[in-house]
Parts: C-alpha cells; sequence; structure tokens
C-alpha cells in the first residue's frame, strides 16, 4: 500500500512567520506533527510519503502514487482542505480525514470516504482493523482519551527538515483551565495525560540523530499542567540530555502562573526553553471572569510578564478584543498593557466562538453566532454578533493593530524588553541563515523599509547598551515587517 500524507496550506496568518521566514530560507514555522505520529502508527510494510503543502505543491504525480490519501488539517486551513479532498477524489483515490477541522464540519466534506475523528492512538487501529477486514466504516470517534504512553515515535525521516524553522514534540494533551473561548478541553478534556520522559527522550534522540540543531516547539496547550512530573521527571531528563549537544533550543506554551514558580522557570530555562506562548487575553477583570480565564485574575499581569522575562523566558502574548463585558475603551487598555508589557510579539484577535466551547453553545443559544468561524486568530472577523457593535468593534480593532504593529511603537516595544530581559547564561547559537538574514534585514528594513529610521536607532541602541541581545532585536525587527505585512493582506 502507497500511503499519501498531505497536510493542506496555511493562508498567511500573524503565526505562519512566512515572511519573517524568507530572510533565512525556510519555507514554513514547522511539519504537520499530527501527521507524522499518524504515520508511524501505520502499518510498517505500507509505503508512505509526506507532502506539506507549505513547504511544496501536491503534484498529480504524487496522487497517482497513492493508494489511500489521508488528509489532517485545522478551521484555518478550511479552503485548501476541500481543494486537496476534491483533487484527490478526481484521482479516483480513497480519501480518509481527521483532525480539528472534521470535528465540527464533517458534513461540509462530503466526499471524504473514511473520518478517523478525536484521538488517533483509539480510533485510527479501529479503521486499520477494519480496513484490513474489508469493512471499514464511514465514521470512527471516540469520547475516550488516549493513554498517551502508547504513542510512538512520529515518522521524523518523511519530513523535508531544511524547509522548517523548528520541529515539534509534545509532552502532554489537555488542560486543567476551563476557558470558554477554548475547544482544547472539549477536544482533549481538563486531565492533563503525559507522555514519559524516556519516550520524550527518544523522539528528541531522533530529532538529534538526523542532524536537527534549531528549535524544538512542545505543542502542550499548557505545559505546566503536571508541575510534579515536569520537576521530577521531564525537566530534569531534558537537563541531562542537553549535555554536550548545541542547538536545540524549546519553546511551549503556558498559563502565566507559572511566573510564581520561580524553580520551575529556573529548571525550565536550564532545560533549553527560550520562549512561552501566554494567553494574556485582556487586561479587563470583568472580561476576564466572563471568559473563565480565572487563572490570570487577582494579579499584576505586567508584572507578571516582567518576571517571566527577567528569568529568561520570551513572553509571546495573546490578546482578545469584543468580550460582552468590553467597551470602546478596551482598546486603548490593550494598547498601553501590550506596550508596558514589552510583549514584542504580540497576537490579537477579535473574539471567535469555536465549535464545541461553552461559549459557541452560550452564543448559538442566543442566536449570535452567524458564520463559521476562519480559526484565523488575527484577520480582522468574528463569527459572532459582539455586543459593542461590529462597526464599533472593527474599526477599534483596526486602529488597535496598525498602532501597536506600526514602526514607531512597534521598536519602543523591542527596546522594552531588551531592557527587562535576562536572558539565559548558555551560549547563543547563531546559525549561518541568522548571518544571512541579517544582512537582508540591512536592505529591506534599513534601506527601502518605512520603517528604517526606527531599524537603525534600534541597532545602535542595542550595540550601545545591550551587545549580547544584538540578534534577538534583529529577529523582533524581522518579525515586525512580517505582522505589518499580514496587517497590510488582511486588509486592516
Amino acid at each position: 500500500m502507497n500511503i499519501l500524507l498531505v497536510y493542506p496550506e496555511f493562508p498567511d496568518t500573524f503565526w505562519s512567520f512566512k515572511h519573517a521566514l524568507r530572510f533565512i530560507h525556510k519555507r514554513a514555522s514547522s511539519p504537520p506533527l499530527g501527521l507524522v505520529t499518524v504515520a508511524a502508527m501505520l502499518p510498517q510494510n505500507w509505503v508512505k510519503r509526506l507532502v506539506d503543502m507549505n513547504i511544496e505543491s501536491l503534484k498529480e504525480a504524487d496522487l497517482r502514487w497513492a493508494d489511500l490519501v489521508f488528509v489532517s488539517a485545522m478551521v484555518v486551513q478550511r479552503k485548501s482542505t476541500t481543494e486537496v479532498i476534491h483533487r484527490a477524489k478526481q484521482a479516483g483515490k480513497t480519501v480518509v480525514a481527521g483532525g480539528p477541522i472534521f470535528l465540527g464540519e464533517m458534513e461540509a466534506f462530503p466526499e471524504v470516504d473514511h473520518f478517523v475523528l478525536n484521538e488517533g492512538e483509539i480510533t485510527l487501529p479501529q479503521f486499520l482493523s477494519d480496513w484490513e477486514a474489508g469493512c471499514p466504516q464511514r465514521v470512527y470517534a471516540t469520547s475516550d482519551y488516549a493513554d498517551i504512553t502508547s504513542s510512538p515515535v512520529p515518522a521524523w525521516e518523511l519530513v523535508k527538515r531544511k524547509y522548517y524553522d523548528s520541529l515539534s514534540i509534545q509532552f502532554s494533551r489537555g488542560c486543567p483551565y476551563n476557558c470558554d473561548f477554548c475547544n482544547i478541553t472539549a477536544m482533549l478534556g481538563h486531565r492533563p495525560r503525559t507522555k514519559s520522559a524516556r519516550q520524550i527522550i527518544a523522539e528528541l534522540d531522533m530529532m538529534y540523530a538526523l542532524g536537527w540543531r534549531r528549535n524544538i516547539f512542545f505543542v502542550d496547550d499548557n505545559f505546566i499542567g503536571n508541575r510534579k512530573q515536569l520537576k521530577e521527571e521531564i525537566l530534569p531528563a531534558l537537563i541531562e540530555w542537553r549535555k554536550g549537544k548545541t542547538g536545540c533550543n524549546f519553546i511551549t506554551e503556558a498559563s502565566i502562573n507559572l511566573a510564581d514558580d520561580p524553580q520551575l522557570m529556573q529548571m525550565m530555562t536550564e532545560a533549553g526553553f527560550t520562549s512561552i506562548f501566554v494567553g494574556i487575553e485582556t487586561p479587563d477583570e470583568t472580561s476576564l471572569k466572563e471568559c473563565n480565564k480565572n487563572q490570570n485574575l487577582k494579579r499584576n499581569l505586567v508584572d507578571s510578564v516582567h518576571t517571566l522575562q527577567r528569568n529568561g523566558l520570551q513572553v509571546m502574548g495573546g490578546f482578545i478584543v469584543g468580550f460582552d463585558n468590553d467597551t470602546p475603551t478596551i482598546f486603548q487598555r490593550q494598547l498601553e498593557f501590550i506596550q508596558k508589557s514589552g510583549i514584542v510579539t504580540a497576537m490579537v484577535g477579535m473574539l471567535q466562538a469555536p465549535y464545541g466551547t461553552r461559549l459557541y453553545q452560550r452564543m448559538e443559544g442566543e442566536g449570535r453566532i452567524v458564520h463559521e468561524m476562519t480559526g484565523d486568530n488575527a484577520d480582522g472577523s468574528t463569527n459572532i454578533i459582539p455586543k459593542m457593535g461590529a462597526d464599533i468593534l472593527r474599526s477599534g480593532y483596526k486602529l488597535l493593530l496598525n498602532e501597536i504593529y506600526g514602526p514607531r511603537l512597534f521598536y519602543e516595544r523591542i527596546k522594552t524588553f531588551l531592557a527587562n530581559y535576562n536572558p539565559p547564561s548558555a551560549p547563543v547559537n547563531i546559525h549561518i541563515e541568522e548571518v544571512a538574514a541579517f544582512f537582508r534585514s540591512l536592505w529591506r528594513l534599513g534601506i527601502v523599509g518605512k520603517e528604517r529610521k526606527e531599524f537603525w536607532q534600534l541597532i545602535a541602541w542595542t550595540l550601545a547598551k545591550y551587545p549580547r541581545k544584538f540578534a534577538l532585536a534583529i529577529t523582533f525587527a524581522i518579525y515586525g515587517y512580517h505582522f505589518r505585512l499580514v496587517n497590510q493582506e488582511n486588509g486592516i
């Protein structure tokens, strides 16, 4: 059996970093972890081929070669997913589909032959058994949660690794919190289920043996959901694994209360964690209560961000406008918070209601769901009727994004971050791609860019005050270029 695994194309989004990645000659941030994990679960005698349409095109020859076509996708990939499935069916192929988009929109894909939904450790073996017996069903779904200690090492050998900035790994699934706009707990539950240190090290060993020396993203929805296991097992194993190795810095997602645990922060930076994404959402406490973001309540959020930065962790932040309790003052308050915090990578989106969430159920009950969500957190759209009024929300959102991504405030924010950030003592690994990116930035940002004045001021300021952080300053300047282009493409 020839198995073609296809990952549809993402549109240009905030998190795609496509415009920034071109500076280092990369085509995508990371490959599809789900598909390469599925590939490792398929029979060993099946021949597998991966096509990630974010780094290469899907060719007719690929479809002719295949006996089965596996497709996995998220909501934001809807357009490309529809096209891929149609092409596969026109080529006469059997299509097997799984991933978040199909959980809520299965009926929108009538050409799919078999849906393998929820957690593949449970539903994929059921499909494979029926396939071998010649009686496959159309839908395989489960309300059970998988024991992920049974998950195999992903088939990284299928991936064209040179085109990516990072590889991915998963320690846990599920989140102990209950934010009403988040579909993670609806899909994966509240109790974090974890892999063992042995599994994590085996996955890292494979990446390293394949020559990987760049970033590795722990894709956990909340990496610190099981602190006891982290402190006693996982982080000590990571600290030991990194001894004598070069490269391989770690990135992850965590809740803001990580800032309350000095030991955990210290162990994470010692293990090689350099960046974390934190869902800040809003500085408005009434809106935090509204969405049940209790872990963010009753704290000075700016101080918490600065604590993380001072402990060697760069903070990427997620922000939302359009809560029912938001008033038109929220846009200025978000702007002031983002600037004071020094969160350079600040993603601001309008509130959207993903299928399966408590927010979706409430909005549907109130007749406020207007269409399917785009899945793009920062494209200036919402699938609900906002209480403040759609026109007010849209105009305030547009003004906010133009301000925070505009050169003046963006470069001010870089300086705020660099002044507060205490980088880990470990040496920074500079790749040849980063050196080339620096020289490209001199032309693109320093000569022809509208930000050239701010760019040269940042270079001079950083070299004078924080020369050790110079590479970071250039990296963030390039990020700003990407954010502005995406903002323009979205018509914001």
